[in-house]
C-alpha cells in the first residue's frame, strides 16, 4: 500500500549541443539511476535530446533523424521497465517542426505533447524554428513499426494510481497556462520540460510561478530546465529542478551545478484528491472549463509496493521550522489581538475576567489580554486575573499565576474555590474521598461560575483559555472551562502554545515577567483537580492521562487538514516519530484520539466565539461541522486491523 504517494523525479543530464547520441546515453543512464530508487515517473529538461540552444541546427534534417532515433534508444530501453519518461526533442509534422515532449512508457511512446506558448522576445526567438501546437490534434507514426500516438497540448495521460499532464516552458509564464486547463480536466500532477535561463532575481520569480501555478491547480508540479552544457553564447543554462505539492516545495535541485542531478520526492495524490473534493471553487471550475482532452492509459508502475519516502514528515505540523517560527507567532499573536479587541469594542466590556492558573494556556490568554488593552490604550488594570486555588493547586503554578499578574501589572484577585466545593459536594451527598470525575468537574465548573459572576459584576467579559488541541479531543469540563465569552487560543495547538509564550517572552515583556513566562513554559501539564504530592509536586499530569500532545496534534492535522485516514496517520506517525515512539504505543493514542475525537464532539458544537488562526479550526460555526452522534466504528476498526 502506498498510501496515494507517487515517486517523481525532475532530471538534469550533462548535455552537448547537437549531440544527439551523447544526450540520449545521459538520459537512459539517469533514467537507470531512478529506476533503481524507485522512481515513478520523471522529465527531463526542453529539447533534451538535442540541447535547447541549436538554434539554425534546428533546420538541419540530420539533427532532426538523430533526435528520432535518440527517442527510440529511449522506448526500447524503458521495455518493461518500472517508470514512465518524458523527454524533449524537436519533431517534424506535416512538414512543419514543432518543440515536444514525449512520453515513454514500457517500450513505446504514449504520445507527444507541443509546446502552446513560443517565446518571441528578448533573448528567445522560438518562432524562427517551431511553430505553435496548441491547433495539432491527430495520430501520428513516428517509426515504421511503431503504432500511432497521439499528438496535441490536450491530452490526460492516466495510470491506475494517478493522471498527470504536460506543458512546456513558456506555457506556464502564459496568463492562463496550459497547465490550469489539464488540471481541471483530471491532471493530479502537471509536468513541465524548460529551458530557462538565469538572471539576477529571476529564480525566485520562477520559483513563486511554479509554487503559484501548483496551488491554484491544486496539484503537484514537477519543473525541470536545462543545466551545464548548454551553449553559452548570450545566456546561461544552471540546472533548475523543483517539486512543488499544493504550493508547497518538496525538494529542489543545486544550482549552477556542473553534474548531473535527479531531483526526487514524492508526490501525496490522496492529499490533492482531498483539497480539490472539499475547494467548491475548484469544482465549479472544473465544470465550467470541461473539455475534450483525450485520455491516454499508460501502465501502472509499482503496483502493489510501498513507496519509500524521501520527503520530510514533520513531526510537528504545527510549529513552523527556522525564521518562520518568529513570524508566524508574531503573526497569530496579532490575529488573537486583533479578534479579541474587536469583540471588547462591540460590548462596550470595560474589564476582562480571567482564571490564571500558571499553566501555558492560562499564560498565553492573559498575554493576549495585555496587548489588547494596551493597543485599545486601556487601563491593564481593567484585566482581572483571578486566581482559584483548589485541592489541586501546587505552590509553583500558584506562585507563578500571582507573580505573572503582578508583574504585568494588572488587577489580582484570589478567591479559593475548597469552602464552595465542600459545601457543593455536601449538598449533592457527593463523598469527598471519591476522586472521580464529579470530584474534578465540580472544581472546574465552580470556578466558570466565580469568573462568569464576576464578569457581570464588573461589566467585562469572560476570556476562555482552552486551546484546539484540548478541544479536540474534549479534554475540557463540559460548561467549565469548555465555556467563556470569547476563546481566545481555541485555534492554537497545544505545541504551538509554549512557542507563543515563549516568543511573548522574548519579544513583548520585561525581564521579571519574561523569568516567570520561561518557567511556566517548563512546568508540566496539568489540570490540577487531583490533591499534589507530599512533596507538592503535580501528581496528575494531562499527558500521562490522555497521550503525548505532540502525537495527538500530528493526529489531529493530518485527519482535519489533510483527510488522511488512521492508517496512513499511523504509517506517517511511526516516520516522523520513529525515535521516540514504539509501533504500539502510537497505535495506542490514535485509538484514543480517534474514540475522543467522535465522542466530544458535543463539547465543541456549543463552542464560544474565537478567532481562527490557521488552516485547522474546529469551531461549529466554521470549518468543521460534524453531528455530535457521528459514529466512529469505522475509523476505530480500521486501526484495530493495523
Amino acid at each position: 500500500m502506498n498510501f496515494g504517494y507517487v515517486k517523481v523525479a525532475a532530471a538534469i543530464p550533462s548535455v552537448k549541443v547537437a549531440d544527439c547520441d551523447f544526450n540520449t546515453k545521459r538520459t537512459i543512464e539517469l533514467l537507470e539511476d531512478a529506476e533503481k530508487q524507485g522512481v515513478e515517473i520523471i522529465i527531463f529538461p526542453e529539447l533534451g535530446i538535442t540541447g535547447y540552444s541549436c538554434a539554425d541546427l534546428f533546420a538541419q534534417n540530420v539533427l532532426l533523424e538523430e533526435a528520432k532515433a535518440g527517442l527510440r534508444k529511449i522506448a526500447e530501453w524503458s521495455k518493461s521497465k518500472n517508470i514512465i519518461a518524458i523527454v524533449g526533442l524537436p519533431l517534424q509534422i506535416n512538414g512543419i517542426l514543432y518543440n515536444t515532449a514525449a512520453v515513454i512508457n514500457d517500450g513505446a511512446v504514449k504520445g507527444i505533447v507541443p509546446k502552446t506558448y513560443l517565446p518571441n522576445y528578448k533573448e528567445f526567438y522560438e518562432m524562427r524554428w517551431f511553430s505553435n501546437g496548441s491547433t495539432l490534434n491527430q495520430f501520428i507514426s513516428l517509426y515504421a513499426d511503431a503504432a500511432a500516438c497521439p499528438v496535441t497540448s490536450r491530452q490526460i495521460f492516466q495510470t491506475e494510481n494517478y493522471s498527470f499532464g504536460i506543458e512546456i516552458c513558456e506555457d506556464v509564464w502564459a496568463t492562463i497556462p496550459p497547465s490550469s486547463f489539464l488540471a481541471l480536466n483530471g491532471a493530479e500532477i502537471l509536468f513541465n520540460m524548460s529551458a530557462d535561463n538565469e538572471c539576477i532575481s529571476k529564480h525566485n520569480y520562477v520559483k513563486s510561478l511554479v509554487s503559484q501555478q501548483s496551488a491554484r491547480c491544486l496539484s503537484g508540479y514537477v519543473f525541470s530546465s536545462c543545466g551545464f552544457g548548454e551553449s553559452t553564447t548570450d545566456i546561461v543554462f544552471t540546472g533548475n529542478g523543483m517539486i512543488y505539492e499544493n504550493g508547497t516545495l518538496l525538494s529542489e535541485s543545486e544550482r549552477f551545478s556542473f553534474k548531473p542531478q535527479l531531483i526526487i520526492s514524492e508526490i501525496d495524490v490522496d492529499f490533492l484528491r482531498m483539497e480539490r473534493r472539499v475547494n467548491t471553487t475548484y469544482g465549479t471550475s472544473a465544470n465550467q472549463y470541461k473539455d475534450d482532452h483525450l485520455t491516454i492509459t499508460c501502465i501502472n508502475q509499482k503496483k502493489g509496493s510501498q513507496t519509500e519516502l524521501n520527503r520530510e514528515i514533520n513531526a510537528l505540523p504545527f510549529v513552523p521550522s527556522g525564521n518562520r517560527l518568529d513570524e508566524r507567532c508574531e503573526e497569530i499573536f496579532s490575529i488573537q489581538t486583533a479578534g479579541l479587541a474587536k469583540r471588547i469594542v462591540h460590548t462596550h466590556s470595560k474589564t476582562a475576567v480571567i482564571g490564571i492558573s500558571g499553566g501555558l494556556d492560562s499564560t498565553l490568554a492573559l498575554l493576549v489580554c495585555v496587548k489588547t488593552f494596551d493597543k485599545l490604550g486601556m487601563d491593564r488594570k481593567g484585566i482581572i486575573g483571578v486566581t482559584m486555588p483548589g485541592f489541586g493547586t501546587t505552590d509553583r503554578t500558584y506562585h507563578n499565576a500571582v507573580q505573572l499578574i503582578r508583574s504585568l501589572g494588572i488587577t489580582l484577585r484570589e478567591i479559593s474555590i475548597k469552602e464552595s466545593c465542600i459545601q457543593h459536594f455536601k449538598d449533592i451527598g457527593h463523598d469527598m474521598e471519591k476522586k472521580d470525575v464529579t470530584y474534578e468537574n465540580g472544581q472546574a465548573r465552580e470556578r466558570t461560575q466565580i469568573l462568569m459572576d464576576l464578569a457581570n459584576q464588573l461589566n467585562g467579559m469572560v476570556i476562555g483559555t482552552g486551546d484546539l488541541s484540548e478541544l479536540a479531543l474534549g479534554w475540557a469540563t463540559y460548561n467549565g472551562d469548555h465555556m467563556s465569552m470569547y476563546g481566545v487560543n481555541s485555534s492554537i495547538p497545544k505545541t504551538l502554545v509554549k512557542h507563543l509564550v515563549n516568543w511573548v517572552a522574548i519579544n513583548e515583556v520585561d525581564e521579571s515577567s519574561k523569568t516567570t513566562l520561561l518557567d511556566i513554559i517548563d512546568t508540566p501539564i496539568s489540570p490540577e483537580l487531583i490533591p499534589a504530592d507530599k512533596e507538592g509536586k503535580i501528581t496528575q499530569k494531562t499527558e500521562d492521562l490522555v497521550g503525548p500532545y505532540e502525537l495527538h496534534d500530528f493526529f489531529l492535522y493530518n485527519f482535519m487538514r489533510n483527510g488522511f485516514s488512521p492508517a496512513k496517520i499511523y504509517y506517517l506517525a511511526n516516520i516522523a516519530f520513529k525515535d521516540r515512539y514504539s509501533k504500539d504505543i502510537i497505535k495506542k493514542w490514535l485509538c484514543t484520539f480517534i474514540r475522543r475525537f467522535f465522542s466530544q464532539q458535543f463539547k465543541r458544537s456549543c463552542l464560544p466565539d474565537g478567532p481562527k488562526v490557521g488552516s485547522v479550526s474546529i469551531s461549529p460555526r466554521g470549518d468543521w461541522r460534524m453531528p455530535s452522534d457521528a459514529c466512529a466504528d469505522v475509523w476505530l476498526k480500521e486501526v484495530e486491523n493495523l
